[in-house]
């Protein structure tokens, strides 16, 4: 599966940002999905995942009751909603995919996206 992150940008603290991810193939429904980010210099984090149906979603604490992860498997799209956004949310957010299992490890993931920055000022 080929994977392509997009919805990234500059935004104030406090505000919202919504991140998509669009997948080719036709077997979507099969993968769990993820999002991670990476902040310069630091080791790429686990963000959100969400199972194949939909039905199960795993968050951060750091971005829990803030973001939401959510998917169309009409349209081979998953969706991260990121409101009351923090200077701390700055990243690069990348989208992954693994027909294994929902997991929040990294490692569990065998397709990635390119990422899509999210600036956060204060």
């Amino acid at each position: 599966v080929q994977l392509q992150a997009s919805g990234g940008g500059l935004v104030q603290a406090g505000g919202s940002l919504r991140l998509s991810c669009a997948a080719s193939g036709r077997t979507f429904s099969n993968y769990h999905m993820g999002w991670f980010r990476q902040a310069p210099g630091k080791e790429r984090e686990f963000v959100a995942t969400i199972s194949g149906s939909g039905g199960t979603t795993f968050y951060a604490e750091s971005v829990k009751g803030r973001f939401t992860i959510t998917r169309d498997n009409a349209q081979n799209t998953v969706y991260l909603q990121m409101n009351v956004l923090k200077p701390e949310d700055t990243a690069v957010y990348y989208c992954a995919a693994n027909l294994e299992t929902i997991s929040t490890m990294r490692s569990s993931y065998d397709y990635w996206g390119q990422g899509t920055l999210v600036t956060v000022s204060s």
